[in-house]
């Protein structure tokens, strides 16, 4: 049993020799080569006054499986949606803008209108009170007329030369033809006259 623990432990001394080995000579013949190659080449890099991370990064972007895109550069089709995306932004603002617009027309006119509706209502309410008055008035001229054909010749003629030409054309020009020229006898040759004239204007 001693013998073949001792087996083992020399078994296991020579399996780790020969490990330790085998990285000692990949250790002195490839990575330590390697590693005084790099160092050369970046002293030379540096002499010669070249970047190579940035020629390392050219050339990895050149291999196709280890080219990245950069987080901002834009595909030409996310550019040409964007533009797009941009200008009918513009286009909506530019629509707003004149919805407001016609918006701000449309109060006008309806504040016109409506203006325009009281103004009409008033215009209407004093034709209303004119007819009425006109009405009246009408009323009381023929009440008046009437008047005056009830009334005598003798005592109608003075009263109607008191009055104004206008007033008193406008009696005579409305009465009976038969009462006219009653009142007419009545009056001195020169009122008379002077009313004739103005009846037949």
């Amino acid at each position: 049993m001693a013998k073949s623990k001792k087996q083992k432990e020399t078994e296991l001394m020579t399996e780790s020799k020969k490990s330790i080995g085998f990285l000692q000579i990949v250790l002195a013949w490839i990575i330590i080569p390697l590693m005084f190659t790099a160092a050369v080449v970046l002293i030379i890099a540096k002499v010669a006054d070249v970047n190579v991370f940035d020629q390392a990064k050219e050339w990895t972007s050149k291999v196709p499986f280890l080219e990245k895109k950069a987080p901002d550069e834009k595909v030409e089709g996310d550019l040409i949606l964007e533009e797009r995306v941009i200008s009918l932004q513009a286009e909506i603002q530019e629509k707003e803008a004149q919805l407001f617009e016609l918006q701000d027309e449309l109060t006008q006119v309806k504040d016109s209108n409506e203006a325009l509706e009281i103004e009409k209502e008033k215009l209407n309410e004093e034709i209303e009170k004119l007819k009425l008055a006109q009405s009246e008035s009408k009323r009381d001229f023929k009440e008046i007329v009437t008047t005056y054909e009830q009334m005598s010749p003798k005592s109608s003629a003075p009263v109607i030369t008191k009055m104004g030409d206008a007033e008193a054309v406008q009696i005579l020009s409305s009465l009976k033809p038969a009462t006219l020229a009653a009142i007419l006898e009545k009056m001195s040759p020169e009122q008379a006259a002077k009313y004739t004239s103005m009846l037949t204007k």
